[in-house]
């Protein structure tokens, strides 16, 4: 009998794992999200997953820019980004999204030197005690960085975007929330057909392997459509990147229509 009952619980876990993965906006990335015409509140109303932002310092301000060129439309990351979020949390109680099972990354792509960046966001997330202690809400440090052997010092609000490509220590992949990686260090696919076999099994690989270290996994630089986001989904990424928003809903929509069919 005891043989039979865990013949059968394999037999369950192992069915359980093999269904297919359902993905959602959760697992949308709005990559350059402060070029949307909305920023923020656009990727927030389809209920994305994560949303990027490139800050760099301008004197003793924080602000969202690409490049010194843009500090002239002095936007701010309090203003655009850190008040909203605020908000957002205590409308619904202490939780991001209304649907408490849903998640927000802000992921913060630094532009210029990192840790007097990195300081300075968390002076400013320090002004905002809802979005250090919200679970569903967390920063993601990526662009320039620090050094990953110094991650473990930065307080624990802080979390890191690794590179998949790169090992790190057991100390710096505790503080890493993600991998991420360039799509062209690893195929020239440009978007027509399946991508080479060669290529994608380069990539699963190491997909596997980041999951494996309990990581999520987003690639840039994929292109930006359809057909595209339906291969990057076969490759087992977490986080579908992205600059057109509403088409990546729409089609992240008909797959889980497609999925619940």
């Amino acid at each position: 009998m005891r043989k039979l009952f865990l013949f059968i619980t394999v037999l369950s876990c192992t069915t359980a794992f093999a269904q297919p993965r359902t993905y959602s906006t959760a697992n949308a990335h709005s990559h350059n999200d402060y070029q949307q015409g909305t920023p923020l509140i656009s990727a927030y109303t389809l209920q994305f997953g994560s949303v990027e932002a490139d800050v760099m310092l301008s004197g003793d301000e924080l602000l969202v820019a690409h490049t010194e060129r843009d500090f002239d439309q002095h936007r701010t990351l309090e203003d655009l980004y850190l008040k909203p979020i605020q908000g957002f949390i205590l409308a619904n109680k202490g939780h991001v999204y209304a649907d408490e099972s849903r998640k927000l990354i802000l992921m913060l792509d630094i532009k210029s030197e990192a840790i007097p960046v990195v300081n300075k966001i968390i002076d400013l997330l320090q002004k905002y005690p809802e979005l250090i202690h919200t679970p569903t809400f967390k920063v993601l440090i990526s662009g320039n960085k620090p050094d990953p052997n110094t991650y473990i010092s930065y307080p624990s609000f802080l979390v890191f975007d690794g590179l998949l490509s790169s090992k790190y220590s057991k100390d710096a992949i505790s503080r890493i929330a993600m991998l991420s990686d360039n799509f062209i260090n690893y195929s020239k696919w440009k978007g027509t057909g399946p991508i080479p076999a060669k290529d994608a099994e380069r990539l699963k690989s190491m997909i596997t392997k980041a999951h494996s270290l309990g990581k999520e996994v987003r690639l840039w630089n994929v292109p930006d459509f359809d057909e595209a986001w339906k291969q990057v989904i076969e490759l087992g990424v977490d986080y579908i990147d992205s600059d057109s928003i509403k088409a990546l809903a729409q089609f992240l929509k008909k797959q889980q229509q497609l999925s619940q069919n």
